[in-house]
């Protein structure tokens, strides 16, 4: 029988919905089970949810996987009136979560997305039962004010523009992975494609602008769900000392770190990062 249009869309896992006035895209891969737990995947600083393509075939026969692109990165709107902080971000997660009706869920955010994690989980923590941060931000201080008042100069967006493309994204993935040999051209298109859309740039202004400072260790304490760091030994973006350091803020974290990785855990050691995973939930 040939495949309507209509079918073909409902198999994509490409979503839309609207949030905060703000177009989120998503992909969606269901479980044939509807009482098998959620996992939503949270990307990093200038990233997408294209960097948990290898870890989502590895976990979504156990679960419903929801994979967000961030407003102002990825397939997602570039909005000139959405707020871009660390906050904001964990409480568009927490309305995806009621909007989507979602129950039994687990979040996993990887660098960035390690912070909006966390600051869900403190905003809904009956909402988020246990989170997975792979080599996650942790101490940055926000941008410091005169950085913030240069961006509203009508030639920063020029400046940004240059600072994202001055290494290319073949080196700046060098900076990522521990083995080069990972570096395709699948994997460099992947990560260039979010940046034809120019209206990123003016995205990454507003989060300059909005970005405050990663978690307080006092603020970290109030994160109450169980939380599992995974780093990469390698991690020049994120030294793994940040993990040492988080493990003893949060009131119940482990933590474990691999020797054949470096920043980009999802892309380069998928089948070990998921052992971790489904052992931390209780799904081996």
């Amino acid at each position: 029988m040939a495949m309507t249009t209509t079918m073909i869309q409902e198999m994509s896992p490409a979503k839309e919905l609207i949030l905060q006035n703000t177009k989120l895209y998503y992909e969606h891969y269901p479980h044939p089970n509807p009482n098998a737990p959620v996992i939503i995947m949270i990307h990093g600083f200038l990233s997408s949810c294209f960097s948990f393509r290898k870890l989502i075939p590895e976990l979504k026969n156990r679960f419903h996987i929801y994979a967000v692109d961030l407003p102002g990165f990825g397939k997602s709107e570039k909005s000139r009136t959405f707020h871009y902080s660390l906050k904001n971000y964990g409480q568009l997660i927490v309305e995806f979560i009621q909007h989507l009706q979602l129950v039994n869920t687990y979040v996993i955010g990887h660098s960035m997305g390690g912070q909006v994690a966390m600051h869900a989980a403190r905003i809904a923590p009956d909402k988020i039962k246990k989170l997975i941060l792979l080599g996650s931000s942790g101490y940055l201080k926000r941008p410091s004010s005169f950085i913030v008042r240069c961006s509203y100069l009508p030639f920063f967006v020029h400046v940004i523009r240059r600072w994202v493309g001055k290494k290319g994204v073949r080196d700046n993935l060098l900076t990522v992975v521990h083995n080069p040999e990972l570096i395709d051209d699948e994997l460099i298109k992947g990560y260039a494609q979010p940046f034809t859309d120019h209206n990123i740039f003016h995205s990454l202004i507003r989060v300059l602008r909005h970005r405050e400072g990663d978690m307080l260790p006092d603020e970290m304490k109030e994160v109450q769900s169980p939380v599992l760091l995974l780093w990469g030994r390698h991690d020049r973006v994120i030294p793994p000392t940040v993990g040492e350091r988080m493990v003893k803020d949060l009131p119940n974290a482990k933590l474990k770190v691999h020797d054949k990785a470096g920043h980009l855990l999802p892309e380069e050691i998928p089948m070990e990062v998921s052992e971790e995973i489904c052992s931390f939930l209780d799904m081996n």
